[in-house]
């Protein structure tokens, strides 16, 4: 897996958890082990794909999560207005799925 596909699958798993790129301080802060293992704030999970343990919180940090990317460039905020649709988290009636962080 390439550091590309990893930073999507991060984007939606972060989606997935509520993490956003407003409320990304508070999030490394969470309680919840798969924010915190995502996040970098516990285990050695960046480490293990070669990367550092906050990479995600960087790169969510620095252009949010896949829901505030879609939206900024081509949903409901950009001049495109395209809706999320299928593209929506599972969760939200789309078929957008990361697997967990583990």
């Amino acid at each position: 897996m390439n550091h590309g596909r990893r930073s999507a699958t991060s984007a939606f798993f972060n989606g997935l958890l509520g993490v956003k790129s407003v409320t990304i301080d508070d999030a490394v802060k969470s309680s919840n082990p798969n924010i915190m293992r995502l996040l970098g704030a516990e285990g050695e999970f960046g480490a293990q794909l070669g990367l550092a343990n906050d990479w995600a919180a960087r790169a969510v940090r620095a252009v949010g999560n896949y829901g505030e990317i879609y939206e900024r460039n081509v949903g409901t905020q950009s001049r495109l207005s395209i809706p999320r649709g299928l593209n929506a988290l599972w969760t939200q009636g789309g078929i957008q799925y990361a697997p967990p962080v583990r």
